[in-house]
């Protein structure tokens, strides 16, 4: 079994997808899921494209190559990228889904 601390829905990997191949995104640099560092622990989250670094952990969920800083990991975990539009809001949104069972 892999580690897999960040989970990409099927929307969200269709828009990756998308936003990869429109702005040309370079074929080494893949989806990197992080943590703004800040205060008392995270800052929130971060999604961008990267190049693979040392420190990272690499896997792919939904076709979506994925790189996380393994220190990273641990905020991370059981986290959801999820892809909404509401009018005229549009984006990226993480989610947990447990904390959707408990309420």
């Amino acid at each position: 079994m892999s580690l897999e601390p960040v989970k990409i829905s099927k929307q969200a990997a269709e828009e990756i997808k998308i936003i990869m191949q429109s702005d040309e995104i370079p074929n080494d640099h893949c989806l990197r899921i992080g943590v703004k560092e800040g205060g008392c622990g995270t800052g929130g989250f971060t999604i961008g494209f990267d190049i693979k670094k040392e420190n990272d952990l690499a896997y792919i969920n939904n076709g979506v190559q994925i790189y996380v800083d393994k220190k990273h990991v641990m905020y991370l975990m059981g986290m959801e990228v999820n892809f909404r539009e509401d009018g005229d809001k549009w984006g990226f949104v993480f989610e947990n889904p447990d904390e959707k069972k408990k309420n």
